[in-house]
């Protein structure tokens, strides 16, 4: 093979997506995986933007890249997200040291410090966007992957954890959802600082009596981070860590009055949970409560939202203390919980699609389809190759899967009397009707 012949070859070369990254697509392009088309996604954006907006949540994007030290002091240098799952480098241009943010919280907390956006009041905030972790991808687990992430900063009061759990249900409502049935509530609380000092103390020494028991993970976490032992699923650990003690039991009086405030809350809403006292997150910056909603519809990835309150987290990163609370959503595993689910999700087929035959004239077309879409009508033209736009059958060929429910043939004897045929195609009659062109807004509203 010459080297002419080589580099022909290479530049044909395929090439693909990295491994957990994956392409968002429209519904009519074929997936050889079962993930989530764009149109669902649109559709759950939409549903964001509603919800968010009932509760006062303002909308606000930070850089996909941070400084990587924003991520280690804030998510605690042992985490696993830290100490694995980091996509880090080296800034060519000035030796900065630079991540792709693995989560949102930080890096919100970051801008507000930055523009000293709390100086006149306490904030709602809400953003959604991709999130990167170099992890073994799986179903509903991705190395890239989205997240909605709601905020309340400078709120102190149980009020607003229980609005941030209260905001999670309006969600699942909306979407098709059932509480207590496809997705379950569980509730902690980590208490404060010197809460959780004591009863660290007591679970190091409690473990230490069962260390023979503990994996090699567990055993080179055990004075590092010791509670992240509580997440294990290893089989053999599960006697050692039900026995240990719990950190519900360690509260003070003002901390167990924040977490029965936000229980009574949610009680006369009647809003179902489970107090799950083993519940600690993977983040250090958590303090007082913690929820997550889970389902067993995912197999492992049972978790779809999950958050809690975070009072050390601005000051922890240079800002002047004040409280936080908030969650975030892993997008791909919620669709996927719908999809599993076979939630009814709306229709965003066209509402009508142009028919057009060879050698009508184009400008009178393209006229009656801006008036169509400037009264709010979706509609989309066929459009014609280099050999002209195909045979009428083609046409209602293409029209039909669409999804449209109404073919508009601007065929040459209709045009000529300045009309469009209307013809139905879903309710099964095929039933047509002349529309004027020139007064395309008068019968619109027909077509939506």
């Amino acid at each position: 093979m010459t080297m002419e012949t080589s580099t022909a070859a290479k530049k044909a070369e395929k090439i693909v997506a990295v491994k957990g990254m994956n392409d968002i697509l429209p519904p009519s392009v074929p997936r050889t995986e079962r993930l989530p088309d764009s149109a669902l996604w649109q559709w759950f954006e939409s549903v964001v933007r509603t919800v968010l907006a009932r509760y006062g949540y303002q909308y606000l994007l930070t850089p996909i890249v941070e400084p990587t030290a924003l991520f280690v002091r804030g998510l605690g240098e042992v985490t696993d997200i830290v100490e694995k799952e980091m996509y880090s480098f080296v800034d060519s241009m000035n030796d900065d040291r630079l991540t792709l943010r693995p989560e949102a919280t930080a890096g919100i907390v970051r801008a507000m410090i930055e523009h000293n956006a709390l100086y006149n009041g306490p904030l709602r905030l809400w953003t959604v966007g991709p999130m990167f972790r170099h992890e073994r991808p799986q179903k509903g687990r991705y190395r890239q992957f989205h997240q909605l992430d709601v905020e309340a900063l400078g709120f102190a009061g149980p009020d607003v954890d229980a609005e941030m759990i209260l905001v999670a249900r309006a969600l699942w409502r909306e979407l098709g959802l059932v509480e207590g049935r496809d997705v379950r509530l569980e509730l902690n609380s980590l208490g404060q600082p010197e809460e959780r000092k004591a009863h660290r103390e007591a679970l190091v020494r409690y473990l230490e009596q069962h260390a023979t028991v503990l994996d090699a993970e567990a055993q080179r976490r055990l004075h590092s981070n010791p509670l992240r032992i509580l997440d294990s699923k290893v089989p053999a650990m599960q006697p050692v860590i039900e026995g240990a003690p719990r950190l519900i039991d360690f509260l003070g009086e003002a901390s167990r009055a924040h977490f029965d405030a936000v229980r009574a809350m949610l009680d006369a809403v009647g809003l179902e949970y489970r107090v799950n006292p083993r519940l600690v997150r993977g983040m250090d910056y958590y303090n007082l409560t913690v929820f997550e909603w889970v389902t067993d519809q995912l197999g492992s990835q049972g978790t779809v939202c999950g958050g809690g309150r975070y009072d050390g987290l601005i000051a922890q990163l240079g800002g002047k203390p004040a409280p936080a609370v908030g969650f975030g959503l892993g997008i791909e595993r919620l669709l996927l919980l719908l999809q599993e689910l076979k939630v009814a999700v709306p229709d965003h087929a066209p509402d009508a699609y142009a028919v057009v035959p060879a050698g009508v004239p184009l400008p009178q077309v393209a006229a009656t389809l801006e008036a169509l879409r400037a009264a709010g009508v979706r509609v989309v033209q066929h459009a014609g190759g280099p050999d002209g736009p195909g045979s009428m059958k083609s046409q209602f060929k293409k029209a039909d899967g669409s999804g449209a429910r109404y073919a508009l043939v601007f065929g040459p004897d209709e045009l000529a009397q300045g009309q469009v045929t209307v013809k139905s195609l879903r309710d099964g009659t095929g039933a047509q009707a002349l529309r004027p062109l020139a007064d395309a807004a008068s019968w619109a509203a027909s077509l939506r």
